[in-house]
């Protein structure tokens, strides 16, 4: 579908996920910049008072970007919402958003009529995560603008369901806005995206390799040397199944081939369950997808790569199109 404004000013279609710890002002800003959806946890900001500080920072930077460059205006931002009873501070963060008006706010673990209805009143979009077709038409009758089908591959909490699949289903009833999750670490993907009929690609694992992302050294490094098989999907450390990378799981002194189940209903998202590490702490996030990432760079450099290689995807689709033309 067309891309309401101001979302239709971005450089790539492109949504920078919400990253737990390592997503702050400075990476949000850098994606908006480079001309791409920027989003951070609302939770990332502790004590819950900072949350104003961030939207302040973001909004005015942005706004500046906007005036100095007037021909390369930013991308707009995005906060996300876990909306889980666990989440206490849920009504003072959405107070927070409402005043700075985020453009944009992700919605996680819970569909709730009152949290898209008040997004809507203040001129914003709900784009809300979804790993199945049930959950994806339970958002949509709740009110939520678009949808963030999370599929196989994706890093962090993640369906097990092919990207194809999801689409399909979805594309079957709905015609809103969808950005897919799933493996997005390179250009290719994000015009493979769009050839499934979303509108945004959504990916996160990229950025923790960037020099504005809040992550641990190691945690970066781990995200270059990683691999697809090098990805572990467990529900033991939140009691939310999610893909991590198997190098920090053994860092921590665990089997990644050997895992206890957690218990669904004590789901958590900071301690380990019975183990003593911590979820993003100590055991990293990471999806499917990173096998292409080969350095840390910054993320006006990665987005630069991400555009030379979606165009290059067009070409070379356009040049097999003629091609097959030329010999019919």
């Amino acid at each position: 579908m067309a891309l309401p404004a101001p979302f239709d000013r971005l450089r790539l279609p492109l949504i920078g996920s919400p990253l737990f710890i390592v997503s702050g002002p400075e990476l949000v800003i850098a994606q908006c910049k480079a001309g791409v959806i920027g989003s951070f946890p609302a939770l990332n900001a502790r004590p819950q008072t900072l949350l104003d500080e961030w939207l302040h920072q973001i909004t005015e930077e942005l706004a500046k970007h906007n005036r100095e460059n007037p021909d390369r205006p930013a991308a707009p931002f995005a906060v996300n919402q876990i909306v889980h009873k666990s989440n206490d501070r849920l009504e003072q963060d959405m107070a927070s958003c409402e005043k700075w008006q985020v453009p944009m706010v992700i919605t996680s673990l819970g569909a709730r009529t009152e949290i898209f209805d008040a997004v809507r009143n203040w001129g914003g979009i709900t784009m809300h995560d979804v790993i199945n077709n049930a959950f994806a038409r339970k958002a949509i009758e709740k009110g939520a603008t678009g949808l963030i089908p999370v599929a196989a591959g994706a890093g962090g909490h993640a369906g097990v369901q092919s990207p194809f699949a999801l689409m399909q289903e979805i594309r079957e009833w709905f015609e809103g806005l969808v950005a897919l999750s799933g493996s997005i670490a390179n250009g290719y993907s994000i015009l493979a995206a769009q050839a499934m009929r979303a509108d945004f690609a959504y990916a996160g694992s990229a950025f923790i390799a960037t020099r504005e992302a809040n992550a641990d050294q190691g945690y970066k490094e781990g995200i270059v040397a990683g691999s697809a098989e090098g990805i572990v999907y467990t529900n033991l450390f939140t009691g939310v199944h999610g893909n991590y990378l198997r190098s920090s799981i053994e860092a921590a002194g665990l089997n990644p081939d050997d895992l206890p189940q957690s218990d669904p209903s004590k789901m958590n998202f900071g301690s380990g369950g019975n183990t003593k590490v911590k979820a993003w702490k100590d055991i990293w996030g990471s999806g499917q997808g990173v096998g292409a990432i080969k350095s840390i760079d910054s993320v006006e450099d990665l987005v630069a790569r991400f555009e030379r290689e979606y165009h290059a995807a067009k070409a070379e689709l356009e040049a097999k199109s003629a091609y097959r033309s030329w010999i019919s």
